[in-house]
C-alpha cells in the first residue's frame, strides 16, 4: 500500500511538474500566434510586454495571457493611443495551441479584461480611429472563409475598466469609468441567452452642457441573443441610474449602416422618494427615512433608426403632482412640489431634440415660487426661454434640503421675470440677443467667496431687468464697519451666471465710511462666512470688468483718515486702475493715479502720487512712505508739496515691500522751520558746527529730487542759506533709516573763532571780510544713532596760515615802499658822482634791501663794507624801530 501511495505521490508531482514546465515549450509558438493574429488584422502600432501561457490557471483548459498591451494609431491620428490594457486572458482548450495558420480558426471559451483605457474618437472630418481591421483580400471571391479565431464564449469579464467616446462633429463626449462588466451564456449557438451584470459611472456632455456628471449606473440584464439576425433583446432586467431603478422592454437591431431601436423604459415605483434618488447620492443623503407625499413618474420610448444621419424618436415625460418631502433631521419641509417635463424628438433630427419643462413649482413655509422653461437647438446653439416667479428665503434651503454649501446663505430673494435668449449670444456678448423682463430683489443677503475675506450684508437690493442690460436701481450693503450705497448698470450678468464670462457694469458708489482693513483683513465675527485659507493674499477677481466712479466722505487706510474722497476706478484683468482719485489730508490735498495688478502670484503697484500743502509733521509722522523717503524732513515744521512717482511689488497686507520700491520724486518745501523736538541728528550737527543756530536755517522755497531703489534713496544737491552761509547738501539714505550725506558749509571767516578774528583786525583790511572757507560736514550711522564729522579744525589751520601770510605779505610791501621813496632821496640827490660810483651805490642798496626781506641767502664778504652802505643801514633801522646801538666789529 505504502509501495503504491508513493508511486501515486510521485505521478501527481511528475504531471504538476510537466503542467509548469510544457508552457515554457510552447512560449516562442504563442508569441507567434499572437503576433500572427495582430499583422493579419489589425492595421495600427501594438505593442506588450510579454505573452504568458498556463496550464494551471484554468486546468484543464489552457491559459493565455498577453500583458502591458498598447494600441496606437496611425494616420489620420498618429501617435494617439487607442487602447491600453494591463492584462488580456484567454481559455482555450489545449488542442487549440496545437493548430497551424492553415488549420481551422482558433476557438476561444473565454476572455478577461484588466484595467483597460478605451478612446473612441471621430474627429469633424468623420474619420474614426477604431477602423483599425484591416480588410480580407479575400472577401468577394471566398465569402465562406473563416478568419483566424471563433468564440465560443461561456464568460466573459471588464473588470476595473473606462471607456471614453468623443465626437468633435457632433461636439459629443462620453466617458464612463470604473467599468465592471460580466457576462456569461452560449455564443456558438443561432439562439441563446446572456445573463449580464453591469456597474459604472458616466459623464455625458453635449455642446458644453453636461447632462450627466459622474453619474452611477448599474444594469442587471438577461438579454435574447439572435446572432442569425443581430437582434438582442431586453428581457428580465433592472437598472439604476443613481438610485432610481428603471425597466426597460424592446430590443436592438444591429443594421449595415446604424442600429434599428425600439425600447420603452419606466420607474416601477410612483413614490416621489423615486425624485430624491435621482439626485446624486452625495446631495441627496440617505433618502430611506425621508417622508414623502405624492408621486413621481418616469417612462419613455426610444424608437427608430440610429445612424450617422438620424437618431430615434424620443418621447420622455417627468411627471410628479403635489408632491412633499421632509428629512428626518431638518426642520423644514418642501411641499406642493409640481413637475411636468418633457424630451422630445419627432423627426429623427438630432436638432430637432427640444426640452419642455412645463412647470416646476415648490413651496417652503409660505414661500411659493414658480418656473417654466423650454430648450431647443440643444446640440447646436440653444435657445433658451424661462419665467420665473417667486419668493425664496435662502436660509431655508438648508433647513429643507441637506446640502454643503461653502457658504452660509442667508437673504430673501423675490423675482418676477421672463429671459430668452441663445448660449453663443451669452459667450459672445450679443446683448441685443438677450431679451430680459422683469424685476428682482434681494434683502438681507449674506455673500461671501473665496475672493473677499469678510462677507457683505446687504440689507437691500433690487435690479430691472431689460434686454440686454439689467440696472441695478438700489444697492444698501455693509462691511465690517464700511458701508456702501451703488447704482448702476449690469451687463452680461446672463453670460457671468451660466458661462463664467466676465461681468461688465458701470456703477456710481457712495460711502460715508469705507475702511481698506474692512476689505483686506479678515473680522472675528466672520468666521462661519470664511471661504480663504490663511495663506491666501487678496486677489482682485478675474471675472470682473467694471467701472466705478466713487465717493467717500472718510476713507480710513490704516492709520490714515481720507476725507471727501472721489475717484474712478477701473477693474479689469485681475488688475485696479485708480484715475483721478482726490482727497483731503494733513491739511492738504492728495491726488492719486496709478494701478495695482494681482495677476501674478506677487501683487504689484504702480502709481503717481501729488501731495499739495501736506503738513509735513502730520503727514510724516502717519505716512511711512514718506518717513523712508526723507526721514529727516519729519523734523521740520511747515508745509509740503511733493510729486512721487514709484513701482515695486506689495505684501499680502497690500502694503508696498520696501526692498523692491523704486521711483523718483520732487519735493518742496514751503514756509518751513526746524521743529522743536529737533532728534539726535540735528544736536551732533549744532555740538559739530556752533557757529550755526539751526532754528535760524532758512528753508523757504527748498526745492530737491530724490531718486529710489534697491532700497536705497539718493538726493540731488540742493541748497540752502543760513544768513551769509551758503550750505550745498547731498547723499543718500537706505529705507533701513542708514545714512551717508555730506553737507559742505561755505564759512566766512568771522565765524571761525577769537584768534582768526584778531588777526583779521590786525590786518586791517575789508577783502579780507569776504575770505570763506569750505566746512564739510559727513553724516553717517542711522537716522536714531548719527554721526556727524567735520574738517573744521583744518579749516581754521589753514585760514590762520593764510591770514599770517597776507599780514606778513602786507608788512613787506609796506616796508618796500618806504625803503624805496627814502633810497631814492639818498641816492637821487648826488647828481655829480661819476657812473662807477652810482654803481657802486646802486648795489649796496639792493644788498641791504635783500637783506631785509630775507632773499639774499648768501653770506657776503665782511670786507665789502662802505660808508654808504652803513648810511643806508641805518636810516632804514630807524624806519623800522630797530634802531639799535652799532657793534663794534674790533674789540679794544
Amino acid at each position: 500500500m505504502k509501495k503504491a501511495l508513493k508511486i501515486f505521490s510521485i505521478s501527481i508531482l511528475i504531471i504538476f511538474a510537466l503542467l509548469i514546465a510544457i508552457p515554457f515549450a510552447f512560449q516562442g509558438q504563442i508569441k507567434d500566434l499572437v503576433k500572427r493574429f495582430i499583422n493579419e488584422n489589425v492595421n495600427a502600432q501594438v505593442e506588450f510586454s510579454d505573452v504568458s501561457l498556463s496550464f494551471i490557471k484554468s486546468f484543464p483548459q489552457a491559459h493565455v495571457s498577453v500583458s502591458d498591451l498598447t494600441i496606437t494609431n496611425f494616420e489620420p491620428f498618429k501617435d494617439e493611443t487607442f487602447a491600453t490594457a494591463k492584462d488580456i486572458s484567454f481559455t482555450m482548450s489545449i488542442k487549440e495551441l496545437f493548430k497551424s495558420a492553415s488549420d481551422e480558426p482558433i476557438v476561444i471559451n473565454s476572455i478577461k479584461l484588466d484595467e483597460a483605457l478605451i478612446t473612441l474618437k471621430t474627429d469633424k472630418f468623420g474619420n474614426n480611429n477604431y477602423d483599425i481591421t484591416k480588410e480580407d483580400k479575400n472577401a468577394n471571391t471566398t465569402p465562406t472563409s473563416q478568419g483566424n479565431f471563433s468564440f465560443s464564449l461561456e464568460d466573459y469579464s471588464i473588470n476595473n475598466s473606462a471607456f471614453t467616446y468623443i465626437d468633435e462633429a457632433a461636439n459629443i463626449l462620453v466617458h464612463i469609468s470604473e467599468l465592471n462588466h460580466k457576462g456569461n451564456g452560449v455564443f456558438s449557438t443561432d439562439k441563446s441567452e446572456l445573463n449580464t451584470k453591469s456597474d459604472a459611472n458616466i459623464s455625458i456632455t453635449m455642446d458644453s452642457t453636461n447632462y450627466l456628471n459622474n453619474n452611477p449606473i448599474k444594469l442587471d440584464a438577461i438579454i435574447g441573443l439572435d446572432l442569425t439576425n443581430s437582434v438582442y433583446t431586453f428581457k428580465d432586467n433592472k437598472g439604476f441610474i443613481n438610485q432610481l431603478p428603471l425597466e426597460f422592454q424592446g430590443y436592438l437591431k444591429l443594421l449595415e449602416n446604424g442600429q434599428d431601436i425600439d425600447i420603452t423604459f419606466e420607474n416601477p415605483e410612483s413614490d416621489f422618494k423615486n425624485f430624491l434618488a435621482v439626485i446624486p447620492k452625495e446631495y441627496s443623503k440617505n433618502i430611506e427615512d425621508v417622508q414623502t407625499t405624492g408621486d413621481f413618474k418616469v417612462n419613455g420610448v426610444i424608437k427608430g433608426i440610429n445612424s450617422d444621419e438620424t437618431i430615434p424618436n424620443l418621447d420622455i415625460n417627468i411627471t410628479s403632482n403635489n408632491a412633499s418631502f421632509k428629512y428626518p433631521d431638518l426642520p423644514k419641509r418642501v411641499e406642493n412640489i409640481s413637475i411636468n417635463t418633457s424630451i422630445k424628438n419627432t423627426t429623427g433630427n438630432l436638432d430637432d431634440t427640444y426640452v419642455n419643462i412645463e412647470k416646476l413649482n415648490f413651496k417652503i413655509d409660505n414661500d411659493v415660487f414658480k418656473s417654466s422653461a423650454t430648450l431647443k437647438n440643444i446640440t447646436k446653439n440653444m435657445l433658451v426661454n424661462a419665467n420665473i416667479d417667486g419668493v425664496l428665503n435662502l436660509a431655508n434651503i438648508t433647513k429643507a434640503y441637506p446640502i454643503e454649501l461653502e457658504n452660509a446663505l442667508t437673504g430673501i430673494l423675490k423675482a418676477k421675470l421672463n429671459t430668452a435668449f441663445d448660449m453663443k449670444a451669452i459667450e459672445t456678448n450679443a446683448y441685443e440677443r438677450i431679451k430680459n423682463n422683469g424685476s428682482a430683489s434681494i434683502t438681507d443677503f449674506v455673500f461671501s467667496s473665496e475672493d473677499i475675506v469678510n462677507p457683505i450684508h446687504i440689507s437691500q437690493a433690487s435690479m430691472s431687468f431689460n434686454p440686454g442690460t439689467v440696472s441695478l436701481n438700489n444697492f444698501k450693503a455693509k462691511t465690517g464697519d464700511s458701508d456702501l450705497n451703488a447704482t448702476g448698470t449690469i451687463k452680461n450678468l446672463l453670460g457671468f451666471l451660466l458661462s463664467n464670462n466676465t461681468l461688465k457694469g458701470n456703477f456710481d458708489v457712495n460711502s460715508n465710511l469705507f475702511k481698506v482693513s474692512d476689505f483686506m483683513s479678515e473680522d472675528e465675527s466672520s468666521e462661519e462666512y470664511k471661504t480663504t485659507s490663511d495663506t491666501e493674499s487678496l486677489k482682485i477677481p478675474d471675472f470682473l470688468d467694471c467701472t466705478i466712479n466713487a465717493h467717500a466722505k472718510t476713507v480710513v487706510y490704516d492709520n490714515l483718515n481720507l476725507k471727501d474722497v472721489t475717484g474712478t476706478l477701473l477693474l479689469k484683468d485681475q488688475k485696479a486702475t485708480l484715475q483721478n482719485m482726490k482727497s483731503n489730508i494733513f491739511d492738504g490735498a492728495l491726488s492719486i493715479s496709478g494701478e495695482v495688478s494681482t495677476k501674478d502670484k506677487t501683487p504689484t503697484f504702480n502709481m503717481i502720487i501729488g501731495a499739495d500743502g501736506f503738513d509735513i509733521a502730520k503727514s510724516f509722522k502717519d505716512l511711512e512712505l514718506l518717513q523712508n523717503l526723507a526721514p529727516i524732513a519729519g523734523l521740520l515744521k511747515g508745509k509740503l508739496n511733493t510729486g512721487i512717482s514709484l513701482s515695486g511689488d506689495l505684501d499680502d497686507d497690500f502694503s508696498p515691500n520696501l526692498s523692491t520700491v523704486s521711483g523718483n520724486a520732487l519735493a518742496e518745501l514751503l514756509a518751513t522751520r526746524i521743529g522743536n523736538d529737533q532728534g539726535e541728528l540735528m544736536n551732533k550737527l549744532e555740538g559739530a558746527l556752533s557757529f550755526i543756530d539751526f532754528d535760524k536755517l532758512n528753508l523757504k522755497d527748498l526745492k530737491t529730487k530724490l531718486e529710489f531703489a534697491n532700497g536705497k534713496v539718493s538726493v540731488k544737491p540742493f541748497d540752502l542759506k543760513y544768513e551769509d552761509i551758503a550750505i550745498t547738501v547731498s547723499g543718500s539714505h537706505g529705507f533701513d533709516k542708514t545714512l551717508a550725506y555730506s553737507a559742505i558749509f561755505n564759512v566766512p571767516a568771522k565765524y571761525l573763532g577769537s584768534e582768526v578774528n584778531r588777526l583779521i583786525g590786525k590786518i586791517n583790511d575789508s577783502e579780507v571780510n569776504k575770505i570763506k572757507v569750505p566746512i564739510t560736514a559727513n553724516i553717517g550711522g542711522s537716522f536714531t544713532s548719527p554721526t556727524v564729522k567735520t574738517d573744521l579744525t583744518s579749516g581754521v589751520s589753514n585760514l590762520t596760515k593764510q591770514l599770517v601770510e597776507i599780514e606778513k605779505q602786507k608788512l613787506l610791501n609796506q616796508g618796500k615802499d618806504k625803503v624805496k621813496d627814502l633810497i631814492g632821496n639818498v641816492i637821487g640827490g648826488n647828481k655829480t658822482k661819476t657812473d662807477s660810483v652810482k654803481q657802486q651805490q646802486n648795489n649796496t642798496v639792493k644788498d641791504v634791501l635783500n637783506d631785509i626781506v630775507g632773499n639774499n641767502k648768501t653770506k657776503t664778504d665782511s670786507t665789502k663794507t662802505n660808508t654808504t652802505k652803513d648810511a643806508v643801514k641805518n636810516v632804514l633801522g630807524g624806519l623800522l624801530g630797530g634802531n639799535k646801538k652799532q657793534k663794534d666789529t674790533v674789540k679794544q
